[in-house]
């Protein structure tokens, strides 16, 4: 633990690991959950350390700081990622009377995963591209393009900042909302670094988002945090987050999620990547500095390999774009290697605009009687797909379900390192 939380001043102010440290020091025989047995560091709900499910403790004023931070009337913290965040931000607006959700079909997995288990209608419009990376539309081009998804929707949800650090103009949004009687709900997963630019940040607008604090953040992997911003949408989030959270949260990553949040903002490093990528027509970022998209065209996938080769890991490759992501705790030195790195991969490989390739379509709602099976990939080719698959991350649709199978999408599919919806080298295809 001591390890992984270095910033001691950071440390002072974080009341779930002073609980854990103080604890720590003493002796301690552990007689209950987890097995491991190893110190008092990874605990249960003892008599000292506080009830997620019901805080009084460390863990409740924990909670009240990050609301403060990240300007919320309440935040809940998480241990099971952004994915529980969306879940229990949709079930709060289901029991706020949202039938249907306006959301770009570009949205995370667990968007349509939720609105299905809960019965809510997902009213899907277009994913905006712009030079092959994906754009948030403006309220304008939402009303002059779909206009009838919008008139019909309860409620709004969008991603900001998407997966490539575009971010949706939310000031715009929040006044749409207000003047149309709407909930505002953000997914925010990428973004819980931005509560440094206020403008940025969901926490000044939504009714309800979701922070993912340990993708940009030094949280440990699944922290998160999911917020209201009213007393009476916090009330209905506390019965969501008791209905999807976990009963044996982490103690580790509860106290990750309380030091990430508190991390301070590393302005020196923003400003040498902003910089970096004015010199530098191939470095794409967008409001959120720590996304930086290398664009390579055809060539992403072997600059990735190459990359990987050397040790340098990047987050993911779409086939067009190497992205490499950052946080404030990024080193200088690292970033200043990063640099030099990609540089000499742009040297290596010039930019091959990669072929056109449509990778998002409108999901369709297949007859539950229709049979399906799944066959190889190589043998799919015009066929229907029954079970939305894609690259992962960014674990949006390549193929959503309903469209017919291309053999473009294939290559793409065969070529990346990791996809999701895909089962030993079959796809899931009506059955004819």
């Amino acid at each position: 633990m001591k390890t992984f939380f270095k910033n001691k001043r950071v440390l002072r102010a974080c009341k779930i690991y002073q609980m854990l440290s103080a604890h720590a020091r003493g002796r301690h025989f552990s007689f209950h959950t987890p097995g491991h047995k190893v110190g008092a560091w990874d605990i249960t709900e003892l008599s000292y350390s506080d009830n997620l499910s019901c805080p009084r403790g460390c863990i409740a004023e924990a909670e009240k700081d990050i609301a403060d931070i990240l300007g919320g009337k309440k935040s809940y913290i998480l241990t099971d990622g952004s994915t529980s965040g969306i879940l229990s931000m949709l079930y709060a607006a289901k029991l706020g009377g949202v039938k249907t959700v306006a959301v770009c079909e570009g949205a995370h997995k667990s968007v349509f995963n939720g609105c299905a288990v809960l019965g809510l209608t997902p009213l899907l419009y277009p994913q905006k591209t712009e030079k092959k990376i994906p754009f948030p539309h403006t309220v304008y081009e939402m009303k002059s393009g779909f206009a009838e998804i919008l008139d019909e929707a309860d409620a709004l949800l969008v991603t900001s900042p998407n997966y490539y650090g575009k971010v949706a103009d939310l000031k715009e949004l929040r006044a749409y909302c207000d003047e149309t009687g709407k909930v505002l709900l953000v997914d925010g997963a990428h973004g819980g670094h931005l509560h440094f630019d206020r403008k940025l940040h969901a926490g000044s607008y939504a009714d309800l988002w979701v922070d993912g604090v340990h993708k940009s953040l030094p949280a440990l992997t699944q922290g998160a945090v999911v917020s209201a911003r009213t007393e009476e949408w916090a009330e209905k989030l506390g019965q969501a987050v008791d209905v999807f959270r976990t009963t044996s949260p982490s103690y580790p990553i509860m106290a990750s999620v309380e030091y990430s949040v508190k991390y301070p903002r590393n302005t020196e490093l923003e400003k040498m990547v902003k910089e970096w990528a004015k010199s530098q027509p191939r470095i794409i970022i967008g409001e959120d500095w720590t996304k930086v998209c290398a664009l390579f065209g055809e060539n992403a996938f072997q600059a990735e390999k190459d990359s990987e080769e050397a040790g340098l890991y990047p987050e993911f490759c779409d086939g067009n774009i190497v992205m490499f992501y950052l946080s404030p705790a990024t080193k200088k030195k690292e970033f200043l290697r990063l640099v030099k790195w990609v540089r000499d991969l742009f040297k290596k490989y010039p930019y091959i605009e990669e072929k056109s390739v449509q990778r998002i379509h409108t999901p369709f709602v297949l007859d539950k009687n229709i049979e399906k099976e799944w066959v190889l990939i190589e043998g799919s080719t015009g066929k229907i797909c029954a079970g939305a698959c894609g690259l992962f991350p960014p674990c949006t649709p390549l193929f959503s379900v309903g469209e017919r199978i291309t053999e473009e999408k294939i290559a793409l599919l065969k070529s990346a390192n990791n996809v999701f919806g895909i089962k030993d080298g079959k796809i899931l295809v009506v059955k004819e």
